[in-house]
């Protein structure tokens, strides 16, 4: 009785049991690991599970948008929604878009890479600007001023218009292309991720090691601060352009001439003659094949755009 009192003892005062190399033999705790295994699976398929719902959310609409594309006016209400109708007339309907009305569809899709680009370039240029002098320069009233930017990110850009509207009155720029672009270039929340980046993606040593080999101010931004921010550039530029291009309040309450109009009032304009069956034509074909047009720069620029989001930070440090 005392020798296995004794055991005990020197077995709990050595510790955990150890195997002949001197290494702590692996304890085998049960079923409780199996179940933390199965629990891990399950999280797993889960995600998977909600992630695939939510591809198919995102997916569908473009589906539906490509196979009413490819169907004339009969076929858009006699066939499945989302599946083909027995006679493929795409080419028949961008041939019929582009000569409607004297090919006015391609003077909207003319205004609306103006728009976009051009609002876009605008508001990525003065985003990086301004949220590189709010990351790296220190200057009295910058937390208020970043404060009053930050707060009108959550200001609704329709409740904008009305009053962007008697503001450029008074200017006597409405109808022109000037009442779509200027307003496009603020961009509150480009901003706000600009600075966010070029806080996280600048070090400031590397900004002091630059001016004490004295490189000037404009040198150190574009040498080094713009090759480090190229992933934020992309984005805000992609966010900007997008924002410009499916912008549809600011140009229907600022341009009246049709010959103006970007794409989405354009065909917005198709849309209500079709539905008032204004001298018995119906054009719901056209505006199908002309929205499925539209969405397509979009699309090919996230595609080619998306090797700068995913290789742009690792280029730009090694630069």
């Amino acid at each position: 009785m005392s020798t296995l009192s004794s055991t005990a003892d020197e077995t709990a005062a050595v510790g955990p049991r150890t195997t002949l190399t001197g290494l702590p033999a692996r304890i085998d705790r049960g079923p409780r690991g199996s179940r933390g295994g199965r629990r891990t699976g399950g999280r797993r398929i889960g995600s998977h599970v909600f992630l695939v719902i939510l591809a198919i959310y995102f997916v569908v609409p473009v589906w539906w948008l490509f196979v009413a594309a490819t169907k004339d006016t009969a076929g858009l209400f006699g066939s499945p929604a989302f599946w083909f109708d027995g006679r493929f007339a795409l080419f028949d309907n961008v041939a019929a878009l582009f000569q409607y009305q004297g090919g006015l569809y391609w003077r909207w899709l003319g205004n609306s890479f103006v728009y976009a680009f051009a609002g876009g370039i605008g508001a990525t240029a003065l985003s990086v600007l301004a949220g590189y002098g709010f990351a790296k320069y220190a200057f009295r009233g910058r937390g208020a001023v970043f404060s009053v930017i930050l707060g009108s990110v959550m200001v609704p850009l329709t409740a904008l218009v009305i009053p962007t509207f008697m503001l450029l009155s008074q200017y006597g720029i409405i109808n022109t292309p000037w009442a779509v672009i200027l307003p496009s270039l603020l961009s509150p929340f480009g901003v706000y991720l600009m600075r966010v980046s070029a806080q996280d993606a600048v070090p400031d040593e590397m900004l002091e090691a630059a001016r004490i080999d004295g490189a000037s101010e404009l040198r150190i931004f574009f040498q080094i601060a713009l090759p480090l921010l190229r992933p934020a550039i992309v984005t805000v530029l992609l966010l900007s352009v997008v924002g410009t291009w499916n912008n549809f309040f600011l140009p229907l309450a600022m341009l009246s001439d049709p010959q103006l109009l970007p794409v989405t009032v354009g065909l917005n304009r198709w849309t209500a003659l079709s539905n008032a069956g204004a001298g018995g034509e119906q054009v719901w074909n056209l505006i199908t094949s002309g929205a499925f047009i539209s969405v397509l720069p979009l699309l090919l620029s996230f595609l080619f755009l998306q090797r700068y989001w995913q290789g742009g930070l690792a280029v730009g440090s090694i630069r």
